[in-house]
């Protein structure tokens, strides 16, 4: 049976990663530092865009994958691309014979084929999305009231 990697979009060590990339990256391009090597700041400018670049193909990593953010999730499994789903849009979710159909407000279906994938990561991916749907269904009903 195959796992799902499950990755938390707020995880403070990828932030930091992320944020020192970028401080190589404008401190290379800008030359902000006099090197006596001339070379020395397109290098720095290397590292920064290399790290942003294994920073962005986490994505890429694992067949099974789901990425939670804050409205919504990035959920890839058995496929080259993932479906990103917002939780405000999804009306129903249903687990049903190893098979996560999720049915949306406008009315599309989205179904996940989970047969290859261990009971406790495919329970777990379900009580996610039912978790932050009923969430936003009474943030939302709490608004209009």
């Amino acid at each position: 049976m195959k796992r799902i990697h499950f990755e938390n979009k707020r995880n403070w060590i990828w932030i930091a990663i992320g944020f020192f990339s970028l401080v190589l990256t404008f401190t290379g391009t800008f030359e902000f530092f006099d090197f006596e090597n001339p070379k020395l700041n397109k290098r720095i400018r290397a590292i920064g865009f290399f790290i942003q670049f294994i920073y962005y193909s986490r994505f890429f990593w694992y067949k099974n994958y789901v990425q939670l953010k804050k409205k919504g999730a990035l959920v890839r499994i058995n496929s080259r691309f993932g479906k990103t789903l917002n939780f405000n849009q999804i009306k129903k979710t249903e687990l049903i014979e190893k098979k996560i159909i999720i049915t949306k407000t406008n009315g599309n279906k989205i179904t996940f084929d989970l047969n290859e994938i261990e009971e406790s990561d495919t329970q777990k991916l379900n009580e996610i999305i039912m978790k932050n749907t009923i969430t936003n269904q009474l943030l939302l009903t709490l608004r209009s009231n």
